[in-house]
């Protein structure tokens, strides 16, 4: 695994997303209490950010069509999603937020 930056922790926002750039990939970086989530920060049914929908625990919406998606896997859990969307791993160290892209 390598891990990269992302961002610093204190720029997260508790309960929505910040939407960073890493290794020329969108990512929405979430946290949900001591929980730090990666996922691709692109619905899978309408191409726009998910960073800029509602955050709820484990969960984050998209804004145009109410696609909901699992942060823990990237699974849609309500249509019209079909498709998961990419989660990566994170590691936090000190402040700051890293991130595994894998294969991307």
């Amino acid at each position: 695994m390598t891990f990269v930056r992302a961002c610093s922790l204190s720029e997260v926002p508790t309960g929505a997303a910040l939407c960073v750039e890493v290794d020329g990939l969108d990512v929405a970086i979430v946290r949900d209490g001591e929980d730090v989530f990666a996922i691709e920060d692109q619905c899978s049914h309408a191409a726009v950010r998910l960073s800029e929908g509602d955050v709820e625990g484990c969960e984050i919406e998209c804004w145009m069509h109410g696609s909901r998606f699992d942060l823990r896997t990237g699974k849609p859990l309500g249509p019209p999603a079909t498709e998961p969307v990419p989660v990566f791993p994170v590691q936090i160290s000190g402040d700051d937020v890293l991130v595994d892209l894998g294969e991307n």
